[in-house]
């Protein structure tokens, strides 16, 4: 069974022991504190965020503790627990939308976001645009927090698939879709040389070989996906 998997190679073993009673009481008192705490100077606004903030640490804090254990267990089970329960919450909420109108949702974004998402149009940065000049000040200029959610995001993707050509593969047959989607998505639309040079050779590339880096540093598992017969 998936949830009775043994941890082998224990070094901290009050890691790996119950505290439901401490985390029990840890989650009461911040629950007091959250409910009771002011509550007299705070808006209506604000009690509505605390609220869905404490039911969402809640949820998680039953995540963590009552769902089955996933086919990770390192650095722990525990965190993989809290991201299967994130991603409960995830779907909980896309299931929620499928019900709302976009102005509906437009005004949840607007209570979340008074200052940005309240626009009828985000402003967004435009990327196709002079494409023919291409030097290190407009190059650097590219190099915005895209650019690090590249990086970051491949590199977790490299922990996770561990093999470098599947993740080569992916990552170009994204910029591939990206392309393709350019008319429902403008932001999409990037000059041959970002998507090419910074998006798959620089920041993925690099986000991919710093992942499969830290897989030979730790000496993790590697995952065989496919087979010559």
């Amino acid at each position: 069974m998936v949830n009775d998997r043994v941890v082998e190679d224990i070094t901290l073993d009050i890691l790996y022991k119950p505290h439901t009673l401490t985390i029990l009481a840890c989650l009461c008192a911040f629950v007091w504190y959250k409910a009771f705490s002011d509550r007299l100077d705070r808006s209506t606004d604000q009690n509505i965020y605390d609220g869905c903030i404490s039911t969402l640490v809640l949820f998680l804090v039953v995540s963590a503790l009552a769902f089955p254990n996933g086919p990770f267990i390192r650095p722990h089970p525990i965190l993989w627990r809290i991201i299967f329960g994130m991603s409960v919450v995830y779907l909980m909420i896309l299931q929620f939308s499928l019900f709302q109108t976009f102005a509906d949702i437009k005004k949840v974004l607007s209570w979340l976001d008074p200052e940005g998402l309240s626009k009828e149009r985000l402003e967004e940065k435009a990327y196709a645009v002079n494409c023919s000049d291409i030097t290190l000040e407009r190059i650097w200029s590219h190099m915005d927090v895209f650019a690090v959610g590249h990086f970051i995001g491949w590199a977790l993707k490299a922990l996770l698939i561990r093999h470098g050509i599947i993740c080569w593969y992916i990552s170009i047959a994204w910029e591939i879709t990206e392309v393709v989607f350019t008319q429902l998505l403008p932001n999409f639309e990037e000059c041959w040389w970002d998507a090419i040079i910074l998006d798959i050779l620089i920041c993925n590339g690099l986000g991919i070989w710093f992942g499969l880096k830290v897989c030979n540093f730790f000496q993790m598992r590697q995952f065989h996906w496919e087979s010559i017969k």
